[in-house]
């Protein structure tokens, strides 16, 4: 073998190397990243914890009405969601 298909070979093996490690590294993020969102509480049964936490003083009425404000517009989204399925 030449030097030069020599050097062509470990190229061709290296990259063979980094697409292996690259398509590991996409299969590892998927499943963590489908993992993470199937764990996750509804909007609804989050909403009812943090009411749950307000009315115990846990957080102030600031901190409830900002959080509110964000799953309201969640809880909509999967409420349309629900809708159209059915």
């Amino acid at each position: 073998m030449t030097d030069v298909q020599e050097k062509l070979f470990q190229a061709a093996v290296l990259l063979a190397m980094i697409l292996v490690i690259t398509a590991i590294g996409i299969a590892v993020v998927r499943r963590y990243r489908d993992r993470s969102v199937d764990d996750r509480l509804p909007s609804s049964e989050m909403m009812s914890k943090f009411r749950e936490l307000h009315s115990e003083g846990g957080l102030s009425d600031e901190e409830f009405r900002t959080i509110k404000t964000k799953l309201a517009s969640e809880l909509k989204a999967e409420l349309n969601d629900n809708c159209s399925t059915s």
